[in-house]
């Protein structure tokens, strides 16, 4: 069975972000794709369901990722923005619906693209005693 580009699998939040994470003040943006031949850019949409798409950055609460970037983009398909239940700077955020889609960037490296149809507050992680 060959894998068509741009597949996506389906994921659990734990599995991606197991110490949790934090929503990054002011970063749900609208997300843009951008022409080549036209040079112009336009509102994002998912290629699969015909959505708008939003852009949410969130920071990994990892503490293993000490020293490396824990900044993450999540992208999310809703027809309107996404709103927060909290307007407390790096609150909690737990996503719904995840999937990822593996892929080669441009340095030749394996990179991931994290996609998800919401997200909600949610306690941090805590490590039992």
């Amino acid at each position: 069975m060959a894998l068509k580009g741009g597949t996506r699998f389906s994921v659990r939040f734990e599995d991606v972000f197991p110490a949790g994470c934090a929503l990054v003040p002011d970063s749900i943006v609208e997300a843009q794709d951008y022409n080549e031949v036209t040079r112009a850019r336009t509102p994002a949409v998912d290629k699969l369901t015909g959505v708008r798409v939003w852009t949410v950055r969130v920071s990994d609460l990892d503490p293993d990722l000490a020293g490396r970037s824990r900044e993450v983009a999540v992208k999310i398909s809703a027809p309107v923005q996404p709103v927060p239940e909290s307007s407390a700077p790096f609150a909690p955020v737990e996503f719904e619906g995840m999937t990822v889609t593996p892929y080669v960037g441009p340095t030749g490296r394996l990179a991931y693209s994290y996609r998800a149809t919401g997200f909600r507050s949610s306690q941090p992680a805590r490590k039992a005693a």
